[in-house]
């Protein structure tokens, strides 16, 4: 409900609809732990689109409906601004044709922390001058998939400014006794997905060289942190084309 407050407190935008098959019946702004808005909150999202007229719909629900709420969305002509992680590149190659077909845009952000794509740039910068890294990435004990979308594209980035993959220490003197002590491995960088109560979402990427070890780090410590990023993109959406991916796309 996060969203619902940062865009009545955002200039210029207003909310029209709210859907969740939780909640369905209360007052939007109520649920969300502010006066009431007057938007009752609806369970079928192509009946609300169609009743109401909103410009930008946005959506942080789960992978298994994420991808059918975005089709619904674009064959309304109403933008997606969207943070659930979890689709495939064939899901993904399918929104964009749809984008281009219903001549309407979409973007889909892994992480709308600001702070967030900072650490991410910083990392994509040091990745050229080391040849070793390792990506940590921490989420509450509900995330639902493991590595987090962050963590993928962090590696995907490195990977491009180095222009080939990370070299994947894993010596043949190393006994592992425990299968996935090392976690999974992207591009040559080996990923830890750690999933429990009192994390929202951090990640730590740490680089190794000769003699010295080089750690960036950045920490979600609540749901508000992901709110500057997702108005940021509300207001740019409708100014785009095709599918859009990830923040630092319009920072």
């Amino acid at each position: 409900m996060e969203v619902v407050k940062a865009i009545t407190q955002a200039d210029g935008m207003e909310l029209v609809a709210a859907v969740d098959v939780l909640r369905v019946g209360e007052d939007a702004g109520v649920a969300a732990g502010i006066d009431s808005l007057g938007v009752v909150i609806a369970a079928d999202l192509g009946q609300t689109l169609r009743s109401c007229a909103s410009d930008v719909a946005v959506d942080f629900t789960v992978p298994d409906v994420a991808f059918g709420n975005i089709r619904t969305c674009l064959e309304n002509g109403v933008a997606s601004v969207v943070g659930t992680t979890g689709l495939s590149q064939e899901q993904l190659d399918e929104i964009e044709r749809l984008t281009r077909s219903m001549d309407t845009p979409a973007f889909i952000a892994p992480n709308f922390a600001i702070g967030a794509v900072l650490m991410m740039r910083f990392a994509q910068q040091a990745a050229k001058y080391f040849e070793y890294a390792d990506i940590i990435e921490l989420h509450h004990e509900k995330k639902l998939d493991a590595p987090s979308g962050t963590a993928v594209k962090t590696a995907q980035m490195i990977a491009a400014a180095k222009g080939a993959a990370m070299i994947s220490p894993n010596s043949a003197n190393t006994k592992i006794t425990l299968e996935g002590a090392r976690g999974g491995v992207h591009e040559g960088i080996h990923i830890h997905s750690v999933r429990m109560p009192g994390f929202v979402a951090s990640q730590e990427v740490t680089f190794g060289g000769l003699g010295q070890t080089l750690k960036v780090r950045h920490d979600s410590i609540s749901r508000e942190s992901f709110m500057p990023g997702v108005v940021m993109a509300v207001r740019r959406v409708r100014q785009l084309s095709g599918l859009t991916l990830g923040l630092e796309r319009i920072l």
